[in-house]
């Protein structure tokens, strides 16, 4: 036999009878002296060993708290990952309490199986496949109901919110205007610019009044548009859901017996509908100017010839390309933005995510169907 004892506030001593250790606790087994106690712990693993079976003591220990109970807790793991089959006796009620609620615990990382790196790159594309299924069908959902309230609120006029349509319009609408304006009649000028440049070389230069034209009044004013709007009223409407569905609004609402489709999807989706046309509109005119502006800079074209020339390049079917896109564009953001306000769960992180989604998913929609809308419109020969 052997006994061995620490003099410190949180003691331990052990004895040995053959395969057996029984280990005496003392002192206050605290955070206090968590040294203390952590050598106390490095003792009784190191003198366990080798041992079958150890029984530990707390008859003697005046306190305990978390801190002792779960360094205790690591000592009596370590043994049994030892082979050491250990107990605890001698302990007061209280202290019982401490052990069984904050003992040891292990937490086993799990290592990823080895795989190839082409392995992981079709699981990623396979992942994406399937989020991208399961996006589409929540969006069909989405666009179901919807439709179903629209179509409700057209047959009841007293259900349709046309306070909070006409509010959207303008936040959505009037004061997208400064940026929108601004935006285009940069681009109008740089596509004036190069295209003056490039068609110089072949003594083609007053081209650049059929390219502008044609260029903007059928692509770029209302894809630069919609990717404005994407961005700007589209991120401001999965904040506005997102942050009602974490403070519970949008639960409140339906308690209340009112739709929140009704009273806060609606109007928003409705609103950019009507706003992006005109929208439209004022960056088309806004992009001509600046290539008027540049084309009378650089090259020289009067403001009389270059509204001739470019009379002569567009026809109505040139005007009406881009605006008929707008209002399918600006339904593409409005049912992504919401969708994805209404899909936030209750977290900052979830709002954030949410946010950036519906601008990156809005604005990728916004040019696949610019891409299908030319598909169909040269199909059509338009």
């Amino acid at each position: 036999m052997q006994a061995n004892l620490l003099d410190v506030t949180a003691r331990v001593s052990s004895r040995r009878d053959g395969a057996a250790v029984s280990f005496a606790l003392a002192g206050d087994w605290v955070l206090a002296a968590a040294m203390d106690i952590e050598r106390a712990a490095e003792k009784m693993v190191a003198d366990g060993r080798g041992a079958t079976r150890a029984v530990v003591d707390l008859v003697h220990v005046s306190r305990l708290d978390t801190a002792g109970a779960w360094v205790i807790g690591r000592a009596l793991d370590e043994l049994a990952r030892a082979g050491v089959e250990a107990s605890v006796e001698g302990a007061r009620p209280e202290h019982e309490l401490l052990l069984r609620e904050a003992h040891f615990r292990r937490f086993e990382t799990d290592s990823r199986p080895r795989s190839s790196l082409c392995i992981d790159i079709l699981a990623d594309l396979g992942r994406s496949v399937v989020t991208a299924g399961r996006d589409a069908f929540a969006g069909a959902v989405f666009l179901g109901e919807f439709v179903a309230v629209t179509g409700r609120a057209v047959a009841i006029a007293r259900r349709f919110r046309f306070t909070s349509f006409v509010y959207h319009l303008e936040n959505f609408g009037l004061r997208s205007v400064p940026i929108i304006a601004l935006i285009n009649l940069l681009v109008g000028a740089i596509v004036a610019q190069q295209g003056i440049f490039q068609l110089r070389r072949f003594g083609a230069s007053t081209y650049a009044v059929d390219l502008i034209g044609v260029l903007v009044l059928r692509e770029l004013g209302v894809l630069l548009s919609s990717i404005m709007i994407a961005g700007r009223s589209g991120s401001a409407i999965t904040a506005e859901l997102g942050s009602m569905k974490m403070r519970e609004e949008i639960d409140a609402l339906r308690v209340m017996g009112l739709s929140p489709m009704d009273a806060l999807v609606t109007p928003r989706i409705l609103a950019l509908v009507v706003a992006m046309p005109l929208l439209a509109f004022i960056a088309d005119m806004s992009a001509l100017f600046g290539g008027l502006l540049v084309c009378w800079g650089y090259e020289g074209i009067s403001p009389v010839a270059y509204l001739e020339w470019l009379q002569a390049a567009i026809g109505r079917n040139t005007f009406m390309v881009g605006i008929i896109k707008a209002p399918f564009m600006a339904f593409t953001i409005g049912i992504v933005s919401a969708m994805e306000g209404m899909s936030t769960k209750g977290s900052a992180e979830s709002l954030g995510r949410h946010v950036t989604a519906a601008v990156v998913k809005s604005i990728f929609m916004v040019i696949v169907l610019d891409g299908l809308f030319a598909i169909f419109f040269a199909s059509i020969k338009y």
